[in-house]
């Protein structure tokens, strides 16, 4: 593959305290100029959703498609922003030639190494901070780690593995494991959060080259309350540890659609505050990234609905709602994060 780093190299100056960027994908900001100058406006570092997985860059053996990673690469260079790489290792994006691959010659290492020299050669230090490998922890198996296709490939030190591959062909960027599930005070998510500070502490010892770790939030209001107690020992756990802490694809997901549109706005910019007030008052968080701007553009109006869900309707979990109108979350998390408050210049377009 060629170079994709051409353009800009400064990066946008960033204010005080953390970031906050969003994930979206250049088709998305092409299509719309008022999305585009919304993610101008809002965003210190862009996550191109889906098209820097496996299957999007690679989808069969040779068949190199990088024109979606590439032009929103060249996006966040041309506007000073940074790129935030998602994600190299993730079981459900793995390309079905790669799985045949590795299920054929389990232990070569070489199908691995190849993807990452090609991807991180081409993006360089166009991308600051790499979701090395994303989703590994399954509460319920025995070592706490989901039975992945590289986990079965290479057993449980395939996550090492990974680190010490990253570097070496990005030597500048923060290396990071991105999960979910880590929220709510419930066994599942108790069990998940031991988990993962299990493997963080075995990494560690081990001396991989781990910069950071990356918490999802996918909020979601039927999962009851935030408790600062269950969330901030997390956060001071890994902090402990000496990594970073990014917040990687924060939104919410209603526990219904009933009800006027001011309440439902209501409840979830008070959960959401509930989240920042706990996680940044943590040092070591260093950013946070929406999934998504526009309800529009939101996986969650794809997933299953709450039983008591009106049917009709968006979800209403993103800083601006399907007609890129902001709501009452977007002022919550700007000034979580940067301390602006009253209406956006867009409510009066």
């Amino acid at each position: 593959m060629s170079d994709a780093r051409g353009g800009m190299d400064a990066t946008k100056s960033r204010r005080p305290g953390p970031y906050l960027g969003a994930a979206v994908r250049i088709d998305q900001i092409e299509a719309d100029a008022r999305l585009a100058e919304a993610v101008l406006r809002d965003c210190a570092s862009l996550t191109p959703e889906i098209d820097m997985k496996w299957d999007a860059l690679q989808p069969g053996p040779g068949d190199w498609r990088t024109g979606p990673a590439d032009g929103l690469v060249a996006f966040a260079r041309r506007h000073g922003l940074e790129v935030r790489g998602h994600t190299l290792l993730w079981d459900q994006s793995t390309p079905a030639w790669a799985k045949a691959r590795l299920e054929r010659a389990p232990g070569d290492w070489k199908i691995v190494a190849d993807y990452f020299q090609a991807v991180l050669g081409r993006y360089g230090d166009a991308v600051s901070e790499w979701d090395v490998v994303n989703e590994p922890i399954d509460s319920e198996a025995p070592d706490g780690l989901r039975a992945t296709v590289f986990q079965k490939a290479y057993g449980p030190t395939y996550i090492e593995r990974a680190l010490h591959e990253a570097r070496a062909h990005a030597p500048n960027a923060r290396l990071v494991l991105n999960d979910y599930g880590f929220d709510y005070d419930n066994p599942v998510e108790h069990q998940r959060r031991a988990a993962f500070l299990r493997l963080l502490e075995q990494l560690k010892t081990s001396g991989a080259p781990l910069d950071g770790v990356g918490v999802q939030a996918h909020l979601d209001l039927s999962k009851g309350p935030l408790k600062r107690e269950i969330l901030a020992p997390f956060f001071t756990r890994i902090a402990d540890l000496g990594l970073s802490i990014a917040i990687t694809e924060l939104d919410v997901k209603e526990d219904g659609r009933r009800g006027g549109v001011a309440e439902r706005d209501r409840k979830v910019a008070d959960h959401v505050q509930a989240y920042l007030d706990i996680a940044l008052d943590q040092p070591s968080v260093t950013g946070l990234t929406t999934w998504g701007l526009s309800d529009r553009h939101s996986w969650l109006q794809k997933q299953p609905l709450h039983p008591s869900a009106n049917p009709t309707g968006m979800n209403r979990g993103l800083p601006y709602d399907g007609a890129l109108e902001p709501k009452p979350v977007y002022w919550t998390i700007q000034q979580a994060v940067s301390g602006a408050k009253g209406p956006s210049t867009l409510t009066s377009r």
